[in-house]
């Protein structure tokens, strides 16, 4: 693994057997720090939209799930 700093960006290179289900959720968890370091949102306000999030999803996915 290799890790630069490019300007304003950070390159991290990573060798191609690099198990790619759990590198796709580090990354939807930095977009995710990236997204939220500049929210002025609660911890409440946060929790809310999570649950509200979830709920919708389940909603919409219920039925894939349960027979």
């Amino acid at each position: 693994m290799q890790i630069e700093r490019l300007n304003n960006e950070i390159l991290i290179r990573l060798s191609a057997d690099t198990d790619t289900i759990g590198l796709q959720r580090l990354l939807d968890f930095l977009k995710f720090k990236e997204i939220t370091s500049t929210s002025k949102a609660s911890e409440e306000q946060i929790g809310k939209l999570a649950k509200s999030s979830k709920s919708d999803w389940w909603k919409k996915n219920k039925s894939r799930f349960v027979k």
